[in-house]
């Protein structure tokens, strides 16, 4: 299981880059990042809602309601143009991170 400050931590930007691929709306996001992460990350509605509303209240995220293919209405997300200078920083941060440990991984089997 993995740490729930990593979790935390990860949330913002894989929220970013999930709606950088296109709308979407919580449920389904909570299921792409379940997907994409083996099982590994399961977010509730819980977590991920007051994410979205943050990245929202900061302008990074603009949100709509519409239907559903069943007719039920739906919030859908999406980036907006901050949002993806945001998601870039982001980027540049994780990799820079990954970098550092992946560094320090191989200087251990030295």
């Amino acid at each position: 299981m993995i740490r729930k400050e990593l979790v935390a931590a990860s949330a913002e930007p894989l929220v970013l880059a999930l709606l950088a691929r296109g709308e979407s709306y919580g449920y389904a996001i909570i299921q792409e990042v379940k997907a994409r992460s083996g099982g590994q990350l399961q977010w509730t509605d819980g977590m991920l809602y007051p994410v979205l509303h943050r990245l929202e209240r900061r302008g990074l995220i603009q949100a709509r309601w519409g239907e559903s293919e069943t007719g039920r209405k739906r919030k859908y997300y999406s980036l907006k143009k901050d949002g993806k200078a945001a998601m870039a920083k982001h980027d540049e941060q994780w990799t820079m991170v990954h970098a550092v440990l992946a560094g320090l991984k191989g200087e251990s089997y030295v």
